[in-house]
This record gives structure tokens, sequence and C-alpha cells, in this order.
């Protein structure tokens, strides 16, 4: 499945793990998902994986 957010479509990012001694290699930033039952505005629930950053800011009405 891919790690993207269901809202904002926020996806990994890439760059490098530098060592002391500035030897570069490739690494991922993956976004921080949650699996969370959403309240859907036509009414009913569904599973979605959200980012952190959606769910804090209120983007995603969480189902009771």
């Amino acid at each position: 499945m891919a790690k993207r957010c269901a809202v904002c479509g926020k996806g990994p990012q890439f760059g490098h793990n530098v060592s002391k001694a500035g030897n570069r290699t490739k690494r991922r930033f993956e976004p921080n998902l949650q699996a969370v039952r959403v309240a859907l505005p036509q009414g009913g629930t569904r599973r979605m994986r959200v980012c952190t950053r959606c769910i804090k800011a209120g983007k995603v009405a969480k189902a009771a």
C-alpha cells in the first residue's frame, strides 16, 4: 500500500544519511500515517490512512 495521506496527499521524501566522514547514503523520510476511522460528510464511516498533521489540524472528523 502506498505511504500517502488520504487527505493532503503527503508522501515520502528523500534525503541522505550523513556519517561523520561525510559519506552519504540514500534514505527515505516517511510521513507519520495513522489508520483512523473517519466520519464521512455523506454519513457513515470509513477507515483511512491519514497523517498526524491532518488529524491535529482538524481536517478529519474522527468517528465516535
